[in-house]
């Protein structure tokens, strides 16, 4: 018994040893340092900071990472009207922005562009503007429709994203700016070229043109371009068809306006071979100018590793990739090329009325073509000019009248031979020619009287006399002719009259 109480007493401070040591052991162990938090959203931060301001821009961040967008804005509300001074206002701002777009929906996303707007418009030296500008083209990018459906958000999408390479070329964000520009780009081009194709079905061939052409025209790097080129030139060769069986057309006529559309079909086959050298639809290119009897061109070096670098870039379409563009809303643009400047011009479109304007000239061409052309208007010679073959001069002859006189005469400027002594002149004064030897105009002979003497001067003859003028020795005055005398003033009382007359003096006290 004593010795099993010995051994519990043993082992009892042995326990309360080792637990003294274990105590001792964790008095003396170091701390834990706190876990570092993730400053990726907040690159301003500073973790030993205490500042007001810092404390609610990290809050806000916090609840924007929980999805409380609603929350962090009015954290960032509340610091940027509290502080306007505050280091962390500028990224605040940005972050109001951040969380609309990160809370989606089509009224979120127009408030989160408004907000991106006014950054750029208020700080737009700052690097972040063109990560504002980015997201305002990403906003219309998570928009787009398929190619079949609504452009509208498409096209703003590509507007988005040239300003902002435009704007901010040394962003480091240019590389991902081109590639979406690439994308939307794709999606335009294929709504184009689908329209383009449907035109062509239905053998409305000058639409199909304008559309198709203004798809070679701004999207280069269309990963479907060769099949565009490929359809302008087929649209051509129906036309070329549409004239080889038009009734009531010369023979000529046709034929000169036939070589003239298949000029044109062969001219867009060929660039499908010199643009597009390893694009899927060379061979049929070279099918139809050996068809139609053309020279095939060669691609150059430089063309080839171009457009082989262009197709490696493209993925091709998986059976994965056409089960998800059926489920989800945007357009897939997996095939959009990966190389290359995309288009930062404005779109160069060509309308249909441009096609047939082009379309008359030529048939305006081929009517014309063979036929004289019209002689040029010609222009009279000057009065200094020696005369021409094909228009008289009208400089020689001059008419004028004698200076006095009644007769009228031809005068010669200069005479036949230039002899300038033939030429007579008038005289100023008498009107008479001047003295020269025999006769001065041996071809032109004068008309009128040869005596162009003035006649003598007669006495003007006597004025008729006025009629109220007085003549010498009456005293009355001549009234005009057709004057009236005045009648002088008729007795009333002998005129007879139905009134009865009233009665003067005595005669008003008679009664009858």
């Amino acid at each position: 018994m004593n010795r099993l109480s010995r051994t519990m007493t043993v082992l009892a401070l042995a326990s309360l040893a080792l637990s003294g040591v274990t105590a001792q052991a964790k008095k003396e162990k170091q701390p834990k340092h706190k876990k570092n938090q993730d400053l990726s959203a907040n690159p301003l931060a500073n973790v030993k900071s205490k500042q007001p301001d810092k404390e609610l821009f990290d809050k806000a961040m916090i609840a924007m990472k929980k999805g409380r967008y609603d929350v962090a804005r009015l954290d960032l509300q509340t610091m940027l009207n509290t502080y306007p001074d505050s280091e962390f206002r500028m990224r605040a701002k940005l972050a109001v922005g951040d969380s609309w777009f990160k809370e989606g929906g089509t009224a979120a996303l127009t408030q989160a562009e408004a907000e991106y707007k006014d950054f750029i418009t208020f700080f737009p030296q700052a690097p972040e503007a063109a990560e504002a500008q980015m997201k305002v083209g990403d906003i219309y990018y998570q928009q787009m429709e398929k190619p079949d459906r609504d452009f509208n958000n498409a096209e703003n999408a590509e507007r988005e994203y040239r300003n902002m390479i435009n704007m901010f070329p040394d962003s480091k964000l240019i590389p991902r700016a081109k590639q979406k520009l690439r994308d939307v780009q794709e999606v335009l081009a294929e709504r184009e070229t689908g329209i383009g194709i449907y035109y062509e079905g239905k053998e409305n061939y000058v639409a199909a043109i304008a559309r198709l052409q203004t798809v070679v025209d701004t999207y280069p790097l269309y990963s479907k371009s060769d099949q565009a080129w490929l359809a302008i030139g087929d649209a051509y060769a129906g036309q070329a068809h549409l004239v080889q069986v038009a009734p009531g057309m010369k023979g000529d006529v046709r034929e000169r306006l036939h070589t003239m559309f298949e000029d044109k079909a062969a001219a867009a086959y060929a660039k499908v071979i010199t643009r597009y050298p390893m694009a899927p639809h060379v061979e049929d290119a070279r099918d139809r100018l050996v068809a139609m009897n053309r020279p095939v061109p060669e691609p150059s070096d430089a063309a080839v590793a171009e457009s082989d670098a262009e197709q490696k870039s493209q993925r091709p379409l998986r059976f994965t990739d056409n089960i998800l563009g059926v489920i989800k809303h945007g357009p897939t643009v997996v095939q959009s090329a990966h190389v290359g400047e995309p288009s930062l011009d404005d779109p160069k479109r060509t309308i249909a009325p441009d096609v047939s304007k082009a379309e008359t000239t030529m048939m305006n061409e081929a009517v014309n073509a063979g036929k004289p052309a019209e002689p040029a208007a010609v222009a009279p010679t000057g009065p200094n000019e020696p005369p021409r073959s094909d228009q008289p001069s009208t400089a020689p002859l001059q008419m004028s009248a004698p200076a006095g006189g009644t007769g009228v005469g031809v005068s010669i400027v200069n005479g036949p031979n230039g002899d300038a002594s033939a030429t007579p002149a008038a005289d100023s004064g008498s009107g008479a020619p001047a003295a020269g030897t025999g006769n001065a105009s041996p071809l032109v002979k004068s008309v009128g009287p040869t005596d162009n003497s003035l006649p003598a001067v007669d006495k003007p003859a006597d004025a008729p006399d006025q009629v109220n003028d007085i003549r010498a020795g009456t005293g009355q005055t001549q009234t005009a002719a057709t004057e009236k005398q005045k009648k002088s003033k008729a007795n009333l009382d002998e005129e007879s009259s139905s009134k009865k007359k009233k009665k003067k003096g005595l005669g008003k006290l008679k009664p009858f």
